[in-house]
């Protein structure tokens, strides 16, 4: 159909392509435009079948997933690309540094570079396939399947409301927020900055570190959902094009201005502030919200211990997290901020918290560092 996301999967074993190439026709709004063993023929055939969006594997024969990014820059391709491999798990810096040559996002194949459980990924793959895919078809002018479309092809025992919004296929306008809660008291000076944000984070993060403004003396932490082992090189990347310190949170770090605090994979991140003290705890207490970190964990600690000196951010992301408890910041008087439908690869967790009426303000990713600086410094 051709309001479809066409996807270009490459991989070098063939069972793998098979593998992923059916979760892909198996999802309604995706197709698979072609195949490829590794990166040669993957640029060989992107010409021909114009994809909206490739599905890349690190560890081929000839051209590998790096060299394959390393060219696509130099010849100005566009395409996103969400890496899909096993080499994750061993190889988190390798993995950051296809991020860093243009990869949007990545899964790790669940066990080694041929995973025949590779299904018990295929919702947050579908996920970033659908969010990734049609973001670059609106850049290009192009229609993605029509959520009347979407709902006639999806069988109704496997419909998914929630797919509707997360992969951005209804509206925003076609959803009035609820009445926001009331707050106890007026918003004071921003002590501390928390964002919650999940699939399309990386990318998203990067625009707006590297926007941030070097003199911001609010502390700043963090919860991007990403698996054990890769936010410390993640933090790195990102300390590396932030005029500010990123860091991977350990326990007991302190919070200090100009300083940003990542959270461990598979850890929550709690703050306490107390007798002039104010540090940070990772714990490993039960998912919340379906993910350690949580953003709703992150969210309800700083509202209890910042109150009204607290702002709260929530940005691209599959599902709900962090929508909650962005609630308990707003209604604490702390100042709440929502990625916009429009600059959000997913427009899942922002949109819930939108609907809630827990976000105050709706602001696009080229404006967010700016509008975080802004809210920061003001004095209240």
């Amino acid at each position: 159909m051709a309001d479809e996301i066409s996807v270009l999967v490459v991989d070098d074993s063939a069972l793998m392509r098979n593998l992923i190439g059916r979760m892909i026709e198996d999802t309604p709004g995706l197709t698979v435009a072609e195949k490829a063993m590794n990166g040669i023929f993957a640029l060989q055939k992107i010409p021909r079948v114009e994809p909206d969006v490739i599905c890349l594997d690190i560890e081929m024969p000839e051209m590998n997933g790096i060299e394959f990014l390393r060219e696509r820059k130099k010849r100005g391709i566009d395409i996103p690309v969400v890496i899909l491999s096993s080499i994750a798990a061993k190889g988190a810096q390798v993995t950051m540094e296809a991020l860093s040559l243009g990869a949007s996002d990545f899964i790790q194949k669940p066990s080694g570079s041929i995973s025949e459980d590779i299904h018990t990924v295929k919702d947050t793959l579908v996920g970033m396939l659908l969010g990734y895919g049609g973001a670059y078809r609106k850049t290009k002018g192009k229609k993605v399947l029509a959520p009347s479309e979407y709902a006639k092809k999806t069988p109704p025992a496997t419909k998914n409301v929630d797919l509707l919004a997360h992969f951005n296929l209804v509206p925003a306008a076609d959803v009035k927020p609820a009445e926001p809660p009331k707050p106890l008291r007026k918003p004071g000076k921003t002590e501390i900055i928390a964002i919650g944000i999940s699939t399309g984070g990386p990318d998203a993060l990067r625009v707006v570190f590297s926007k941030i403004d070097a003199d911001l003396k609010v502390p700043i932490v963090v919860v991007q959902h990403m698996p054990p082992g890769f936010t410390n090189e993640f933090a790195k990347s990102l300390d590396r094009i932030c005029p500010l310190e990123v860091k991977e949170a350990a326990e007991g770090d302190s919070i200090v201005p100009g300083r940003i605090l990542i959270a461990q994979g598979n850890k929550h991140l709690e703050v306490e502030k107390k007798a002039g003290q104010q540090i940070v705890h990772l714990s490993d207490s039960p998912l919340v919200s379906g993910h350690r970190p949580s953003a709703d964990v992150l969210f309800a600690s700083v509202a209890m211990n910042y109150t009204n000196n607290a702002l709260g951010v929530i940005m691209t992301g599959m599902g709900r997290d962090g929508a909650q408890h962005l609630g308990t910041i707003y209604r604490e008087g702390g100042m709440t901020l929502g990625q916009d439908e429009k600059s959000a690869v997913v427009y899942g967790m922002p949109r819930v918290a939108y609907e809630l009426g827990h976000v105050m303000e709706q602001v696009s990713l080229d404006n967010m560092a700016r509008r975080i600086c802004d809210v920061a410094k003001a004095n209240r």
